[in-house]
């Protein structure tokens, strides 16, 4: 019934509790989960995983807070997003939260790193998966300034863990994107986020957990695992005015809409 549109199942906090997790994922109805690639040292894992597991998917990509990592090409990305099971490119986009003593101008490397990754999105037609942090109007910016900007030969994607403002909604939605909330939604303290899903259409709500960080409340401060996204889900048909099942069925056909994964499968 439920999707989580973003987890990261290959990190060490949820490794050792795979088998576990696929019970409470079961258990909680969470059918589907597209497992995000960080790194090119780890997508081996990622993939590996997605083609063990039909309920599972992968992403290729490298994050944009991963430094002393091995650097994406267009090529590689191009190579990688073109396997079974591969659905999306990235997780990417752009982090300033980070700086420490350097400037935005600094950062040219992680710009042209998400340059490369919008290249390829486009070259193998897969959605980004984008992450942004205190950097949405150069995120924004280069996704015009590389034509994603809702048109045909446009490779779409997904503004992940959203936790900016209306105006950055509004904006990533008018270049076609779609918006996933997660387990932040349920904070106390994010009315605002709250109010940005409020009024995000419906045909381009997704869920997700960005596990194994965010738990939801009641599970806040604990690992999260896919199986918490029915909280997130929740959380959003209080919002809308809808029952969980509105939500997981429409968040799950959003998903199908963007990312296709039927087309997919593991061949046989």
């Amino acid at each position: 019934m439920f999707t989580d549109s973003h987890c990261h199942l290959t990190f060490p906090e949820l490794v050792a509790d795979w088998p576990a997790i696929q019970i409470a994922m079961a258990q909680a109805q969470v059918n589907r989960a597209l497992c995000i690639c960080t790194t090119l040292e780890e997508f081996s894992t990622v993939h590996a995983l997605a083609l063990a597991h039909a309920h599972i998917w992968a992403s290729a990509g490298v994050h944009p807070d991963n430094e002393g990592v091995t650097e994406p090409s267009v090529a590689e990305l191009v190579r990688l997003g073109s396997l079974p099971k591969v659905i999306a490119i990235g997780e990417t986009g752009l982090d300033y939260y980070r700086l420490g003593e350097r400037t935005v101008a600094d950062m040219e490397w992680q710009r042209e790193r998400f340059r490369r990754h919008i290249q390829a999105a486009r070259t193998v037609q897969k959605p980004l998966v984008i992450h942004t942090r205190s950097a949405s109007d150069d995120t924004l910016a280069l996704l015009r300034e590389q034509g994603e900007t809702g048109g045909a030969g446009c490779a779409g994607g997904v503004f992940h863990c959203f936790t900016e403002d209306m105006v950055v909604a509004k904006a990533a939605l008018d270049l076609g994107f779609y918006i996933s909330f997660s387990g932040i939604l349920t904070f106390k303290s994010a009315q605002a986020i709250r109010d940005v899903a409020a009024l995000v259409p419906m045909d381009r709500l997704l869920i997700e957990t960005d596990s194994p960080y965010l738990a939801p409340v009641p599970y806040r401060g604990k690992t999260n695992n896919p199986s918490y996204v029915p909280y997130v889900a929740q959380t959003l048909a209080a919002l809308k005015g809808c029952d969980v099942q509105t939500i997981a069925q429409i968040s799950s056909a959003n998903f199908d809409a963007l990312f296709h994964p039927n087309d997919h499968e593991k061949p046989v």
